[in-house]
């Protein structure tokens, strides 16, 4: 079968690019010939790009101010996330050509999919796609003969954000899915009460593969040995998180590192690249294949936290989403590494051990359900 997978667009996460692998893998190893449809955000207007070269050029030459974020050019842009571009061209592949509007996704038909499958991440955020309704296939209403299918479709919250306006359209939209996975529990009760249709829980794709897929990509790219035995990985930096850091390195004695850049791209660093660089996705990987503690405040920081089998702290990021972490660590009986980032982390929790192999029964099981539910839609 010709499948389709429309996830959130490619572009510098780690944990998306790796669930778009993964579930490209997945379906691969069950004989599928599997795409990413490469959908972006749309291409700004001339006035819009007017503005910002305007204000770059402010920013770069004549303001005195040295920590304002600045655009890349093309050159700056391609430095910094180079070796994640690496990762993109070399693992997820095939790939459909940039689509930048529904126009461009109306044009998919050309191609002769057999099934679509929307997935993972936060495709029903509705801030977080570039067309929220294309993320229940309004490009393929007339398309005939396609099977629909979410896998693990996640709205981020749990709260249904989407416009009152769109809302009839979409859940017309989603009736019209032969089968409904979200990736959180609170998404069946979304799905339910919003949508008017049935949803069943399925993992992350990530954690469809063994954590030996991960290390032999880590094998296969020669990845370097961490700098540390702690590892650090937040999405949004603040003093409360830093202060976390220093605590657990001190209870534990472990030495810290962060698999992220140095610094942010400013005014200040810009004649330092070599500090604001990305690292690529598998020394993320190896991040974690060599930690043995890890504090994130990202979800798929605590996804593969677990399937590494390393001990962790979770730390709850409110704008981002509660319900993602909160779905994902019930799961898997691991409530208490949550905490708020107004909250003390209690010495005790840092050296609870994890029942690992309780863990790794877990998610074995579901697992077996996640492919489940892929092999009976898609037969």
């Amino acid at each position: 079968m010709k499948i389709g997978i429309l996830t959130q667009p490619l572009l510098n996460n780690y944990g998306g690019l790796l669930q778009a692998f993964a579930l490209q893998q997945k379906l691969k190893s069950l004989g599928h010939d599997t795409w990413i449809i490469n959908r972006l955000y749309s291409k700004p207007g001339v006035k819009p790009k007017l503005i910002k070269l305007v204000k770059n050029i402010f920013y770069r030459h004549i303001t005195t101010k040295k920590d304002i974020p600045l655009s890349m050019n093309e050159f700056e842009y391609r430095y910094i996330y180079g070796k994640i571009s690496h990762f993109k061209s070399k693992f997820i592949f095939p790939i459909t050509h940039e689509i930048y509007d529904t126009k461009g996704m109306n044009n998919l038909k050309k191609l002769d999919f057999d099934a679509f499958i929307v997935g993972s991440d936060q495709v029903w955020r509705q801030d977080y796609s570039p067309c929220i309704t294309n993320y229940f296939l309004d490009f393929a209403i007339e398309f005939e003969n396609i099977k629909r299918i979410s896998y693990a479709a996640s709205f981020g919250t749990s709260e249904f954000e989407i416009d009152q306006n769109k809302r009839s359209l979409i859940s017309k939209l989603a009736s019209n899915f032969d089968s409904v996975s979200v990736r959180e529990s609170s998404g069946i009760k979304l799905c339910q009460e919003h949508l008017g249709v049935n949803a069943v829980q399925v993992l992350d794709p990530t954690m469809l593969l063994d954590v030996k897929v991960y290390k032999k990509l880590i094998t296969d790219e020669n990845e370097s040995i961490s700098e540390g035995k702690l590892m650090s990985y937040f999405l949004d930096t603040t003093g409360i998180k830093k202060n976390y850091i220093e605590q657990i390195s001190k209870e534990l004695n472990l030495t810290p590192f962060s698999i992220m850049p140095k610094t942010k791209f400013t005014k200040e660093s810009i004649n330092n690249l070599d500090e604001v660089v990305f690292p690529s996705v598998t020394k993320w990987l190896k991040g974690f294949d060599d930690a043995e503690f890890v504090i994130t405040d990202s979800f798929h920081g605590c996804v593969f936290s677990i399937l590494f089998n390393k001990p962790f702290i979770a730390i709850g990021n409110k704008r981002r989403g509660l319900s993602r972490f909160q779905s994902l660590l019930e799961k898997f009986g691991l409530e208490d590494r949550f905490v708020l980032d107004s909250e003390k982390i209690d010495p005790i929790l840092l050296s609870k051990k994890i029942d690992w192999d309780k863990v790794n029964l877990i998610l074995e099981e579901e697992r077996e359900k996640s492919t489940k539910f892929l092999l009976d839609n898609l037969n």
